[in-house]
């Protein structure tokens, strides 16, 4: 913990600034509420906040973490150019309209509920492609999370007509228990590992009448609710009576779907609201308030109870509207912090004191780099199944299977789905990683195949008939570079210094050009989020 040395009075003073600036500048009263708790509690540990973010790193960050896409040079020029008040909040309302927002979070989604077609889950290709559209439309329309939960955990039918009951197909041993360990994961932030046998076996009683039968379609597979199957204790043999976490055993009327109970009150939980709204603070923050994500439990309590609770009331004050979550996270002066730490803050990881810096997802990574070089990538499923051909220019964070993959996005660590923990995602960097961004033929042929992005335009002749390359000016080739690859202009120093690397290197302008995109997708500032 850092000390306090006569530093209240000075920070206050920060803090009423940027709140003040901020509910000028279209940030909503539960915005400044997050903002109020997170400094706060900071002022308690006496640790500064970094400063405000600038339009250039805002306007890139609020893109990457809302849509997992690059903003385009047309899009970076509009909004800097732009003088309005609160263009930050029309920008976030705007990016939620995208079909890349429901893409990306789909993307997400599809990482926790395990949604692959071979090996653990095999749910098969034609099984995933509708659940993924199913999981993909319920963001686009922004369906109540009550309701996403509910059609999930109670979904009956067939695995190609009911989306949903892919839910429990995706479940390897298909059996109560492990359903009642990844329903605790996903929709309680909470690992069973370290519950008691009893609270295991008791909620797992709720899903031992699931049923699975197969039909005279291929792959095709029906969930049911089977009345009569018991769920018995794999020891005495002995039927388990459903008992709620925490609480009392239950009694469940005849022919009466269990499932239904345990949802209704799951739903009614803190822990429903509570892990969700963690779940997108660990998404947009890099950190959760309770963290791992996925690891509630009370022997790592929440860094800031008073801010989980608020989050969670706001959830269910808004009728379960994710989006609303989302709004007043990205609004609040927290989440637009600098990533650039001071003196008294640079040791702080968990208290929120800054936007913390984290390396793009793989698949943001790769969809980053083939968007500035306009070129495409290819996939491969280790096992070829029908529906498993993907298009030239599918961009990764729209890939359903989590079996269709890439040498690239296994190097730089896409999630396997095979567990639903948020930890299976690796964004750590390592040496294979630079030295493929910085040798392989793989970039430097996506680099060497965009002329518009080095410097080229195409122009016509005054007849109209021809189309041919000639050079824009060096100065407008170097911005163009960074405003494509870095979403920003470049500083006069950086214009001089590739200027002068021009003249004193003996390459001709094309090679010149090739090496500034090189050397821009190889800084930190474009690998990571900042």
């Amino acid at each position: 913990m850092i000390k306090r040395r006569g530093f209240k009075s000075g920070f206050m003073g920060v803090v009423g600034l940027l709140l003040a600036a901020d509910i000028s500048a279209g940030q909503g009263p539960a915005s400044v509420k997050i903002d109020r708790l997170v400094f706060a509690k900071l002022d308690e540990l006496g640790i500064p906040p970094s400063k405000p973010c600038s339009d250039e790193v805002f306007l890139r960050r609020v893109y990457l973490d809302m849509i997992g896409t690059l903003p385009t040079r047309k899009e970076v020029r509009n909004f800097l150019s732009s003088r309005s008040t609160n263009k930050r909040a029309k920008l976030i309302d705007e990016l939620f309209e995208r079909g890349e927002f429901a893409d990306y979070w789909a993307m997400k989604w599809c990482d926790l509920l395990r949604v692959k077609a071979e090996f653990p889950s095999n749910l098969w290709p034609n099984a995933v492609q509708a659940y993924h559209r199913w999981v993909r439309t319920a963001l686009y329309t922004n369906m109540p999370y009550d309701q996403f939960s509910r059609t999930l955990l109670t979904a009956s039918g067939s695995n190609f007509r009911e989306a949903p009951v892919n839910f429990y197909r995706a479940v390897p041993q298909r059996e109560g228990t492990e359903i009642a360990q990844i329903v605790a994961l996903t929709f309680m932030g909470m690992r069973t590992d370290g519950w008691e046998r009893d609270s295991l076996l008791g909620m797992a009683a709720f899903f031992g009448n699931v049923g699975y039968k197969k039909t005279a379609e291929w792959k095709e597979e029906i969930v049911f609710f089977a009345p009569t199957k018991q769920f018995l204790d794999p020891g005495t043999q002995q039927p388990i009576v459903p008992r709620l976490f925490g609480g009392s055993e239950v009694v469940i009327p005849d022919g009466y779907d269990p499932r239904e109970i345990f949802t209704d009150w799951l739903v009614d939980s803190p822990l429903f609201a509570q892990s969700m709204v963690n779940r997108i603070w660990y998404w947009l923050m890099g950190r959760g308030i309770v963290h791992e994500p996925d690891d509630f439990r009370p022997g790592n309590p929440p860094q800031n109870q008073a801010l989980l609770d608020l989050l969670a009331k706001e959830l269910v004050v808004s009728g379960y509207d994710l989006r609303h979550i989302y709004r007043i996270i990205l609004n609040s002066k927290t989440y637009q912090l600098s990533s650039i730490h001071k003196e008294r803050n640079r040791l702080d990881e968990a208290n929120f004191s800054r936007y913390i810096v984290r390396r793009l997802d793989a698949e943001v990574l790769i969809d980053a780099i083939c968007q500035i070089t306009d070129t495409t990538e290819s996939y491969s499923s280790s096992i070829p199944e029908p529906f498993t051909w993907i298009p030239k220019n599918q961009r990764s964070i729209t890939l359903a299977d989590g079996s269709i993959t890439s040498p690239f996005l296994d190097l730089f660590g896409r999630p396997p789905r095979d567990s639903g923990y948020a930890s299976e995602r690796n964004n750590t960097p390592s040496s294979a990683q630079k030295l493929h961004l910085l040798n392989s033929t793989h970039i430097q042929k996506k680099i060497r195949k965009n002329r518009q992005l080095v410097g080229f335009q195409r122009k016509k002749t005054k007849k109209g008939a021809e189309v041919k390359w000639v050079w824009v000016s060096p100065e407008e080739s170097i911005e163009r570079v960074y405003l494509s690859i870095l979403s920003r202009y470049p500083t006069e120093e950086e214009i001089a210094a590739i200027l002068a690397y021009s003249q004193k290197s003996g390459l001709n302008r094309w090679e010149v050009s090739m090496d500034m995109v090189w050397a821009l997708l190889n800084t930190k500032e474009f690998i990571y989020k900042h």
